[in-house]
């Protein structure tokens, strides 16, 4: 990077990290430090809910999935729209009625306190990991850019994060969300404006769709009802649907955005607003990858796009051989241009005879480049047995840092850092008030002062910090980033899910039942996901019909025990 882009990188985080600070200098108890004393507007809110969704994953790993797989990605979030129309009418008004400080407060309060800690527990289980995975996708970056082990920058940029967090709390990243969506939208757009301006003069938007269609990457809708696909209309409407109504409506990192809304119209309205921005928004990020994959049509792609391992293998004893597939790929890209240039102009002259021809021959010349590509991995893995040979997170990154101009690398760097500290700090928050509000001061202090759960907040956030940061040194071998972090909720928010729903319109099932329902379940939903019966999206439904199920069973062979109350309305 140019000394422009780190001024630029390093000014964009310092502006970031010194209003949140400012905003947060007041906080003198444990609910301006979890909930920022429930006083934020509407538009705050549905930022801040975006921002904890839209990890530094995202922004790496969206662009680089839909360079290898295409558009379909997009159907994941089909389900949101009406996740957050259910939220609004249930979840919302009984959370503020309540005045909870966590979603799992609520819990007790319907069954017992068995069910609200096993519900707690898998909870902090499944966002401890993946706050872990949200922690190494911005170290990539850095890792990338200045040249350096990624062992550190993970350990740099977890660091950062953590002492932000421990001393900001629940304000200072609702406010930094607020000026980061802002910087996020602009920057996407001048990725977008900058990824065309980079193609072929004679190769506008529009033909570049029509490129890539060709290779079939533009795919974003897929009616096929397929129970292993794991991107259709279908998965995303149901299955996604249960996945994003039990991480909006019970995953604290969430609730807790939500709840700092000053009424419950002004939570309603944030969640409105992620409803209707939120897939035009994904759909921007694939498109964005989609069109880089365009771009590599006409320029020579890197056979691997892990620079590391690249300078890795190239100065090893196989790194001759690993540069004769180089000049491979550069002499296919040679020919695959003239074969673009010959469809673009068999399309403009509407020759249906040499429109498949070049079809014909792009099909094939891309099929040769994929094979040069297996050969070069197969090299890599053969230089480093140890090495990761799943590079789809660094595409992009490879493409900005490339291509783009002084500046704008910076900027879109900084985007992608902002991101995960955004997700990140509103995780570790979320993580800490779970622990703080539903372990230690309902369990083991119920009667300390308000200072003193005020510090156990920020030794807790600290603590999850250090969990996530060890979490995170691990994450390099889980593949896309993006997908882990969605089949590791997957396995946990059915389940929760269903506690949930159980809770709120299942009036005749108590306490022991569902907590019964809830550990049978989990198993069940573990074992399934072993065996790769089903694409992970369907766990989410499953999860969540099992426990009611279990539930109305479990009621009619175990007896109540002790007070167990039978709803909370609204």
């Amino acid at each position: 990077m140019s000394i422009i882009d780190w001024i630029v990188l390093f000014t964009t985080l310092l502006l970031i990290v010194l209003y949140g600070i400012y905003k947060s200098r007041h906080i003198n108890n444990i609910e301006g430090f979890l909930l920022s004393n429930r006083e934020l507007p509407w538009y705050n809110v549905g930022l801040s809910v975006m921002a904890t969704q839209a990890s530094a994953i995202t922004f790496l790993s969206a662009p680089g999935l839909a360079y290898t797989s295409g558009m379909s990605f997009v159907q994941f979030y089909f389900g949101l729209p009406l996740a957050m129309i259910v939220l609004c009418i249930t979840f919302v008004p009984i959370f503020h009625k309540l005045q909870v400080f966590t979603a799992y407060e609520f819990l007790e309060k319907r069954f017992d306190i068995k069910t609200r800690s096993l519900t707690a527990l898998l909870f902090l289980i499944q966002r401890g990991v993946s706050t872990g995975i949200t922690i190494f996708a911005p170290s990539i970056i850095l890792s990338a850019v200045l040249h350096i082990d990624v062992f550190y920058t993970t350990l740099l940029i977890g660091g950062i994060v953590v002492l932000y967090t421990t001393y900001g709390g629940t304000k200072a990243v609702s406010y930094t969300q607020l000026l980061q969506m802002g910087i996020i939208f602009g920057g996407l757009l001048a990725a977008g404006m900058m990824v065309i301006h980079f193609l072929p003069q004679e190769i506008g938007f529009v033909e570049a769709l029509h490129i890539a269609g060709e290779s079939n990457k533009t795919n974003a809708i897929d009616f096929t009802l397929d129970l292993n696909n794991q991107y259709t209309v279908w998965t995303g409407l149901i299955g996604g649907f249960f996945l994003q109504l039990s991480y909006f409506g019970t995953d604290q990192s969430q609730v807790g955005r939500y709840l700092t809304g000053s009424s419950i119209r002004e939570s309603r309205m944030g969640l409105l607003m992620n409803g209707l921005l939120k897939i035009p928004m994904q759909f921007c990020i694939l498109l964005i990858g989609v069109l880089v994959f365009v771009y590599y049509q006409y320029n020579n792609a890197p056979l691997f796009f892990n620079p590391t391992a690249v300078a890795k293998i190239e100065n090893s004893a196989v790194g001759a051989e690993y540069k004769q597939l180089e000049l491979k790929q550069e002499e296919l890209t040679n020919q695959r241009v003239i074969t673009l240039n010959r469809l673009h102009e068999a399309r403009s002259q509407q020759d249906e005879q040499e429109l498949e021809a070049s079809r014909a021959q792009l099909k094939q010349i891309n099929k040769e480049s994929a094979t040069l590509r297996e050969s070069a991995i197969a090299l890599i893995k053969t230089n480093d047995s140890k090495a990761e040979t799943n590079d789809n997170n660094y595409i992009f990154l490879s493409f900005v840092t490339s291509v783009f101009p002084k500046g704008l690398i910076g900027l879109l760097i900084a985007i992608i850092m902002l991101a995960s500290m955004g997700a990140t700090s509103s995780a570790i928050n979320s993580l800490a008030s779970t622990s703080v509000i539903d372990i230690y001061k309902r369990l083991l202090n119920k009667n300390a002062t308000e200072q003193t759960y005020l510090k156990m907040s920020r030794i807790l956030t600290f603590g999850w910090g250090i969990f996530t940061i060890i979490i995170a040194l691990f994450a390099s071998k889980l593949g896309n980033l993006l997908e882990a972090v969605n089949i590791l909720g997957s396995l946990f928010y059915g389940t929760i899910l269903g506690i949930f729903l159980v809770a709120f319109y299942f009036k005749k099932i108590g306490g022991s039942a569902v907590f019964w329902a809830a550990v049978c379940t989990e198993a069940i939903i573990v074992g399934i996901w072993l065996l790769d019966i089903v694409a992970f999206l369907w766990l989410n439904l499953i999860g969540c019909i099992l426990v009611i199920l279990f539930g109305y069973l479990l009621e009619s062979i175990l007896p109540r025990k002790g007070k167990e109350v039978a709803s909370i309305k609204s």
